[in-house]
């Protein structure tokens, strides 16, 4: 009985120990991101224009809500089964990773504004796929995609 509870409990720790790293990879390279580029030049702001910590904690919350639904579907072997899903999520990764660089670091603001799209599309698809694997996944995905609005305004307001 007590090496069953000993199993049971480096289970759970490797669970934990996955969870953490499966969540603290993209927040922290986003927080990199963020660090080197997120910065904004000296430019005349429009009205609705979102503030800037706003954007950057919506970058966040979606590296935060897509490493946790990335480890649902890891968890129960979906990236094993479904290999195409962890080709999109990774694909959806690098295109937020490289949105910052090339709106704050480039200054490319019409590329932004194209790129942005193209992770609004990343993002459905993503949700799409982990929604068929595992729900909550998805609906974790798509409570994601709400820091797109934020990118886009980000890019129209310097346009």
């Amino acid at each position: 009985m007590n090496a069953r509870k000993h199993k049971k409990s480096g289970t759970a720790l490797h669970g934990l120990r996955s969870l953490s790293v499966a969540v603290a990879f993209p927040l922290s390279l986003t927080v990199l991101d963020i660090f080197f580029f997120g910065y904004r030049r000296l430019l005349p702001k429009p009205f609705y224009f979102p503030p800037l910590w706003a954007l950057h904690l919506s970058f966040l919350a979606h590296a935060f809500l897509s490493g946790l639904s990335a480890w649902l579907i890891w968890a129960e072997g979906g990236f094993h089964r479904h290999p195409k899903a962890l080709a999109v999520y990774l694909g959806q990764q690098m295109l937020c990773l490289g949105w910052y660089p090339v709106v704050f670091g480039a200054g490319a603001i019409r590329v932004g504004l194209a790129l942005c799209g193209a992770i609004f599309g990343v993002m459905v698809g993503c949700a799409r796929m982990f929604r068929d694997m595992n729900p909550i996944a998805g609906d974790l995905e798509i409570r994601g995609i709400s820091e797109a609005p934020f990118s886009r305004a980000e890019s129209k307001a310097d346009c």
